[in-house]
This record gives structure tokens, sequence and C-alpha cells, in this order.
């Protein structure tokens, strides 16, 4: 639970800091993500997911392998 909730901190300050340096970039990408269809969408998400995911498992089986 330690580690979810670390990375769900780490997830904070990444969107914090995107929103602190550069608020107009971040106002042009909500702008451009309203201009995509709905498809458009789910396949950057789910590609997104797919990221997260093998992230994660890459970096599981680093420690596993370390143990």
């Amino acid at each position: 639970m330690n580690e979810f909730l670390t990375a769900l901190g780490l997830v904070a300050v990444i969107e914090g800091l995107v929103l602190v340096l550069a608020p107009s970039r971040f106002e042009n990408l909500i702008r451009a993500i309203e201009s995509m269809n709905h498809d458009t969408r789910r396949v950057i998400g789910l590609l997104f997911v797919c990221m997260g995911l093998f992230t994660c498992l890459l970096y599981t089986s680093d420690a596993a392998d370390e143990e």
C-alpha cells in the first residue's frame, strides 16, 4: 500500500509541475483533447494504460530478480 500511495504522490507532483511551469500549454493540450473524437481519446487512454502496466511489470520483475 505504501508503494501505491508513493506512486499517487508522484503523479500529483508531475501533474502539479505541468500546471505550475506551463499553464498555457496545458490549456492548449486540453483544447486539443476536446477536439478529438471519442475513439481517438480511447485509443490514447489505452496506450497510456498499456505503457503504465508495462512499466509496473518491468519494475516488479526487476525487484523480484534482486531478491
